[in-house]
């Protein structure tokens, strides 16, 4: 699902970018709703930023990728945590690209997330590749998502990945 965010570009730089588990769901300005083979997903675009809430048998899980006012939690490459009887991982990296490496890539990246069922994109006015893109899906017993967010201004696209299942118990040979 492709939307026009209707705000401000707000959240216009890539290292003001934090990350945090476990808050409230914060306004969004899109969400798309997914059942996932029981896990109840919801990815919400935030502005620049991202959240998504899952919830599985009677397990919850928030993650939230935005400018935090007042947090000290800046954007990190890597998290590994359990939650309960879950294992959460979340990585980030950050693209430097050319102006014409970063439009291609804005409209491939808009593309595939407009046409998954799983999908969730908005562009904000004034440039085409100033989005933040959401993509979800279950595989071997994991919900996994991916997200993007275009900063055209500085050519940087910050992508993270994450994967949230359920632990398995190791058991002495």
């Amino acid at each position: 699902m492709l939307t026009t965010l209707q705000t401000a570009y707000s959240d216009t730089r890539a290292a003001d970018l934090a990350w945090a588990l476990g808050r409230e769901p914060l306004p969004a300005l899109a969400v798309l709703d997914l059942e996932l083979d029981g896990a109840q997903l919801q990815l919400r675009l935030l502005g620049a930023s991202h959240q998504v809430l899952l919830e599985e048998d009677g397990g919850t899980c928030s993650e939230t990728v935005a400018c935090i006012p007042g947090s000290s939690t800046p954007l990190p490459l890597g998290v590994a945590k359990q939650l309960g009887d879950w294992e959460y991982e979340f990585a980030a990296r950050v693209e430097t690209l050319s102006a014409g490496s970063f439009a291609g890539r804005a409209q491939e990246l808009l593309a595939l997330v407009t046409d998954h069922p799983h999908g969730l994109a908005g562009t904000f006015p004034g440039s085409p590749h100033a989005f933040t893109a959401m993509l979800a899906q279950r595989s071997d017993g994991q919900v996994q998502w991916r997200t993007w967010h275009a900063y055209p201004q500085e050519g940087q696209l910050v992508v993270t990945r994450t994967r949230v299942g359920v632990r398995v118990p190791v058991t002495a040979p």
